[in-house]
């Protein structure tokens, strides 16, 4: 018989504000990839962004909300349990978070900061303490870009670098941690007014891409390791022609083998396919499908599928991904309001 707790699963985040369930288990059939919803759980508000610990055993969310926190919860089976009260990080509107060398790090949208959350031994939360790195800058986007907007922070394939990408400072910060706090190692800019919002490696681990949503374009940038430096080299559109309004990009995918990179845009309720080229130096936009949904706010990629979770719809949608060329097909949907994230494992 099959370990059951080996069975791969999905979690979704939500909006509670906005009518969500809060954090969304769900199975995850292995060979179609479709979804099926086994279990909710409704304590903390707006848990809109998810990381799973490497063992599954863990998950994290942050708390979207104007006192943000970040909260643990324990995963057995088909069990979700919250492992005590939510820490506050010390900062507003944490909207995306990643675990690094101990702790959890979230990146704080409304204060434009970055914080450092130790994980106890037992995949509980300490508290934060002075593990706060404060964004400065502006850019020229008026209603946007008055100060800074961290809206994401990962750590990079060696493991050695945080990077922090700041969509009111048009620009990528490279960092470490120095005794629990974020120090910045240096300081990337991007082009004026871009408004990046999220980055994604290349799994190489030579080149990164980053989604921006003030325009909507991928600017794809050389990433070196060894001195923690980020080039930007070219800036490739998301869509084919020119869209009506706002486009508003999101989310942003790799393909396991490198050979494919998957955008959503929001405003036009597309995901975008490119394919890779020159060994991932180079983006070529190859077509864009229907998201199945109203807008995609993020991407994740699984076993050859590809989830989609549509905020305003209120659905999670899956494709099964074309192997020669990238492009995702309908399969199907879950309901889940003012679905904000998926992630798998």
């Amino acid at each position: 018989m099959a370990d059951d707790s080996r069975r791969r699963r999905a979690f979704i985040g939500s909006f509670t504000a906005a009518g969500g369930p809060g954090l969304v288990m769900a199975a995850v059939q292995p060979h179609s990839g479709a979804l099926t919803l086994i279990a909710g759980l409704n304590g903390v508000p707006d848990p809109s962004y998810l990381a799973l610990s490497p063992r599954g055993d863990r998950l994290y969310a942050v708390s979207e909300t104007a006192d943000g926190a970040v909260a643990a919860y324990r995963v057995a089976g088909d069990k979700l349990e919250l492992a005590g009260p939510p820490v506050p990080v010390g900062a507003s509107g944490p909207t995306h978070l990643s675990l690094h060398a101990g702790h959890v790090l979230t990146a704080n949208y409304g204060s434009g900061s970055v914080t450092a959350v130790p994980v106890r031994a037992d995949g509980t939360l300490g508290p934060a303490r002075s593990g706060l790195l404060q964004h400065a800058g502006s850019g020229p986007h008026e209603r946007r870009q008055r100060g800074p907007h961290a809206h994401q922070v990962q750590p990079d394939p060696s493991g050695r670098w945080v990077v922090s990408v700041d969509l009111g400072t048009d620009s990528v910060r490279v960092c470490t941690l120095d005794r629990g706090a974020p120090v910045v190692h240096r300081e990337i800019a991007l082009r004026p007014g871009s408004g990046p919002r999220h980055l994604a490696f290349h799994p190489e681990g030579s080149y990164a891409y980053v989604v921006n949503e003030l325009t909507p374009t991928v600017t794809v940038c050389r990433w070196d390791a060894e001195n923690g430096s980020l080039k930007p080299l070219t800036e490739t559109p998301v869509l084919p022609g020119a869209p009506a309004g706002d486009a508003y990009p999101s989310g942003i995918a790799v393909s396991p083998d490198g050979r494919f990179v998957w955008t959503a845009t929001r405003g036009e309720d597309v995901l975008s396919v490119f394919a890779v080229e020159g060994q991932g130096q180079g983006l070529r936009l190859t077509g864009t499908v229907p998201c199945g949904g109203h807008w995609p706010r993020a991407l994740a990629e699984c076993g050859g599928f590809l989830y989609a979770a549509n905020e305003r719809s209120g659905n999670v949608t899956w494709f099964a991904v074309d192997r020669a060329t990238g492009l995702p097909c309908y399969d199907g949907s879950v309901d889940v309001p003012a679905a904000s994230c998926v992630v798998l494992g």
